[in-house]
C-alpha cells in the first residue's frame, strides 16, 4: 500500500487563499516545504499537532482540511 488513508484539501485550501504558495503555508505552521509537498502527495500524514497549526493557518477545523479515507 502506498500513501496514507489521511487525504487533505491543502491543495485546494492553498489556491482558495491567494494562491498560497507551499512555502507561505510551510513558514506559516512551522513546517518544511518538503513536508507540504508530502502531505499534499497524500504520502504522509501529519502529527495532529501539525494538523492543527494547518487548519488554524486557513481558519478552519481540522475536517475542513483533513480526512479519513475509507477503504
Amino acid at each position: 500500500m502506498t500513501g496514507t488513508p489521511v487525504v487533505n484539501e491543502i491543495r485546494r485550501l492553498r489556491f482558495e487563499h491567494g494562491e498560497m504558495t507551499q512555502q507561505a503555508l510551510a513558514d506559516a505552521c512551522g513546517a518544511t516545504r518538503q513536508t507540504i509537498i508530502a502531505l499534499e502527495a497524500e504520502r504522509y500524514a501529519p502529527s495532529l499537532e501539525l494538523a492543527f497549526r494547518i487548519a488554524r493557518v486557513f481558519g478552519v477545523g481540522l475536517e475542513a482540511v483533513f480526512r479519513w479515507k475509507e477503504s
